[in-house]
């Protein structure tokens, strides 16, 4: 394997600085992420989702951002696999949003808290039917004996709902991150990157820049 620990990149394509940043980050996160779909990345609302057991023990994966409004950050998910559980149990959790070719993340911390079925259920309805089925299908983050299992789930499911009619799952549906701090990430040369974050209080954002 090539020496990873040679790898550099030298980051040089911006600059953030508190001055100026918008006052409000939920105006800034969505400045950024218009540059993001504006530059055509791929994936651009893939998001890392960092929860945590009761006893403190992490874990990580990607999920899919779905909206942002003043409740924070949406995305959905099977309410029984390990993120669910966790969240169950500890709902303080964190994104990360990771754009290396705008030389760009933001972090956010905060707590989660489960949308309303009327919503889940609308969004539920907009997905292509094999999504539908496939929610149906797979029991998230439970050991199976082989892929063949999942797939004949899938077939039988299909049959069921050949009218393509499916219901929402009882243990599917959204949430949604309400964050107490947003931080901006933005690469700088000899390691001097900018970071900018937002804290909330009772007053409103405060804003402020992090050694990097």
């Amino acid at each position: 394997m090539k020496d990873i620990a040679k790898l550099r990149n030298d980051y040089r394509r911006d600059r953030l600085d508190e001055s100026a940043v918008l006052r409000d980050p939920y105006a800034q996160f969505k400045q950024w992420m218009e540059d993001a779909l504006g530059n055509k990345l791929h994936e651009p609302t893939a998001v890392t989702l960092a929860t945590a057991s009761l006893r403190g023990v992490p874990s990580l994966r990607t999920v899919l951002l779905k909206g942002v409004d003043e409740r924070g950050f949406q995305f959905y998910s099977n309410y029984e696999s390990r993120k669910g559980r966790e969240l169950a149990v500890n709902p303080s959790a964190a994104l990360l949003f990771f754009w290396p070719e705008l030389e760009r993340q933001i972090r956010i911390n905060g707590r989660v808290t489960r949308l309303p079925r009327a919503e889940s259920e609308e969004y539920f309805r907009s997905r292509p039917l094999e999504s539908q089925l496939g929610a149906w299908a797979s029991a998230q983050s439970s050991t199976i004996e082989n892929r063949q299992v999942l797939e004949d789930r899938f077939q039988r499911l299909r049959e069921k709902y050949a009218d393509g009619n499916v219901p929402l799952p009882d243990f599917w549906g959204g949430y949604s991150l309400l964050p107490d701090e947003i931080e901006f990430w933005q690469g700088g040369g000899a390691r001097l990157h900018d970071r900018i974050v937002y804290q909330a209080s009772e007053s409103g954002w405060s804003i402020s820049r992090l050694a990097p």
